[in-house]
């Protein structure tokens, strides 16, 4: 028996997801093709069927992790009211809950050493999808793309500092300072 119209579509998306939680959590390297396949509750021996290799999943995450993320802030933007939207933006993005749950965050902090020594084909794509971040954050913040560039980078690199210290107060300073500072840059 056939699978359903749209079947191989939605077996690439969970291996998608399943690899995008995945990566956020623990990095790339240390994830293997039979962590994610089990994560997307599929064996091992159908990934090939949707990727090449785990270079091309890396490249489809990246693209779909930004997605989701920008998605997330946008939404954060509109249920705002009383507040600049980009406000409500730094504070989800420089928020506990985000800091919290990698496993949703943002993939720029959690990946962006890693993609560094990634191959010149991942990092195009992740290149790409960071352009589109900083577009989305100056155009939200209503600023040019300079300022929107320093505002994403204090933001990231707030969250790498505040996930990397064992320091509970320590990591919560880090992110109401961060929070200061972002709003600060709007305001130069």
């Amino acid at each position: 028996m056939p699978y359903p119209e749209g079947h191989k579509l939605k077996v690439r998306g969970k291996i998608i997801e399943s690899a995008a939680q995945a990566f956020r959590t623990h990095g790339i390297r240390e994830i293997s093709v039979p962590f994610i396949m089990k994560g997307a509750g599929l064996t091992h021996g159908g990934f090939y069927s949707h990727f090449e290799n785990k270079e091309q999943l890396v490249a489809e995450v990246c693209r779909y992790a930004i997605s989701d993320t920008i998605a997330l802030l946008q939404k954060a933007a509109d249920e705002e009211t009383q507040i600049p939207k980009i406000h409500a933006v730094i504070h989800y993005y420089l928020s506990q809950h985000h800091r919290d749950r990698t496993e949703m965050g943002c993939i720029l902090p959690a990946l962006s050493s890693e993609i560094s020594r990634a191959s010149e084909e991942i990092r195009h794509i992740f290149t790409q999808e960071l352009g589109r971040m900083i577009d989305f954050i100056s155009n939200i913040a209503e600023v040019d793309k300079s300022v929107g560039s320093a505002l994403l980078s204090a933001m990231v690199g707030t969250v790498v500092l505040a996930r990397s210290v064992n320091d509970a107060a320590l990591s919560d300073s880090l992110l109401a300072a961060g929070k200061q500072q972002a709003k600060a840059l709007l305001v130069a």
